[in-house]
């Protein structure tokens, strides 16, 4: 793919490590409708590639993602005296719900890499993933109260239950600004790092995750995700049925293999 002005996706790799920059760096990587459709197309292929077993997801320039575009004819609001009031829950269900449900439903594990602020959206895109990692110039910013709006692209659902309810509630009707540093404290990321060290610290956090069981990883994402919403006897009944599956599969053989052996397996199943 070039790096064409049009090309608001950067794909690259690193062994089988898939990365993709967000590439709108003169506007702080906020989403117009055309990124948004790429950034869905850019997962499409990596979750049909056999060869991909994590992705990385970054930002170009001084920022991870400023959110959606206001500018976008989407979103923005029309100011002629008899203009009627612009639906922008068409741009949810149309873009923003299906990235949201694609990125929780990848077949390998996501990372993201924020470099900078990811305010808005692009915050939320961020914590949808399985990991995110920041440099410690980044910063996280539910900026949707500020122009009367709620959090979106799953922010609702992911800010309870990533640092609870009154933390979630302070985060998203104040619109502070959050540092990487204390946003690892609460637990809304998991690590922050130098920012020198950001994209060497995220590409070895994602070969680690390359190297395991896709498989594994992917349905341990999912019966946890589910499990918030169940009872503990559920829970348990979920995990006694994925791991009679797993156990059928190629990599728990291999992996037993591979300990009982003291080599290093080669995972395969996705």
């Amino acid at each position: 793919m070039s790096d064409s002005p049009e090309t608001a996706i950067l794909i690259s790799n690193e062994g089988a490590v898939r990365v993709l920059t967000l590439n709108r760096p003169a506007a702080l990587n906020a989403f117009t409708a055309a990124m948004l459709a790429q950034t869905r197309a850019a997962l499409a292929e990596a979750a049909e590639d056999a060869t991909v077993k994590a992705v990385l997801i970054t930002g170009a320039g001084r920022a991870f993602s400023a959110g959606q575009d206001l500018g976008d004819p989407l979103v923005k609001p029309d100011t002629s005296p008899d203009a009627a009031p612009k639906d922008i829950g068409h741009l949810l269900d149309g873009y923003y719900i299906p990235l949201a449900l694609q990125l929780r439903a990848m077949p390998v594990p996501t990372i993201a890499a924020v470099n900078g602020v990811a305010a808005g959206a692009g915050a939320n895109f961020a914590l949808g993933c399985d990991l995110v990692i920041a440099g410690e110039g980044a910063s996280f910013i539910q900026a949707f109260s500020k122009i009367g709006l709620i959090p979106d692209c799953g922010g609702t659902w992911l800010l309870p239950r990533l640092v609870g309810r009154a933390k979630a509630l302070q985060l998203a009707l104040l619109g502070d600004k959050l540092k990487a540093a204390e946003a690892a404290s609460i637990g809304l990321i998991a690590r922050a790092v130098p920012d020198a060290e950001l994209m060497s610290e995220a590409m070895a956090m994602a070969q680690k995750l390359a190297a395991m069981p896709s498989r594994a990883l992917a349905e341990t994402r999912r019966l946890i995700d589910q499990a918030m919403d169940q009872d503990y006897e559920d829970a348990l009944r979920m995990e006694a049925m994925m791991q009679s599956q797993l156990g059928f599969a190629h990599d728990y053989s291999e992996g037993v293999r591979a300990f009982m052996e003291k080599r290093s397996p080669q995972f395969k199943d996705r």
